[in-house]
């Protein structure tokens, strides 16, 4: 599977267009993360916790995006951009979506 954030695959042909695909998952912070996030606030410093919770949950988005797009039978995904939103206190939503291709 091909994917790119740009338009096009530079050499390669788009023969067929199968619309929009998408993943997500919504995940919540451990109370332990909140703790350690909040003595980082104080002193500064990469929050490593939520660092590894966001390329999980990054991950995850892009797995079910794929698995969407090879259900279309397409070969490439386009034009893919990333979202976050939260979506309640404490929990965040990371949303991927992109185009489904079949390249030739």
């Amino acid at each position: 599977m091909i994917l790119t954030n740009i338009e096009t695959i530079p050499g390669k042909k788009i023969a067929e267009h199968f619309g929009i695909v998408s993943g997500s998952t919504v995940r919540a912070k451990h109370v332990g993360r909140d703790i350690m996030a909040g003595l980082k606030n104080i002193v500064g410093g990469e929050l490593k916790g939520y660092t590894e919770l966001l390329q999980d949950s990054r991950k995850q988005a892009m797995e079910r995006m794929i698995k969407q797009a090879e259900q279309f039978g397409a070969n490439a995904v386009i034009n893919i951009r990333f979202a976050t939103s939260s979506v309640t206190q404490g929990a965040s939503e990371l949303f991927v979506y992109g185009t489904a291709v079949r390249v030739e």
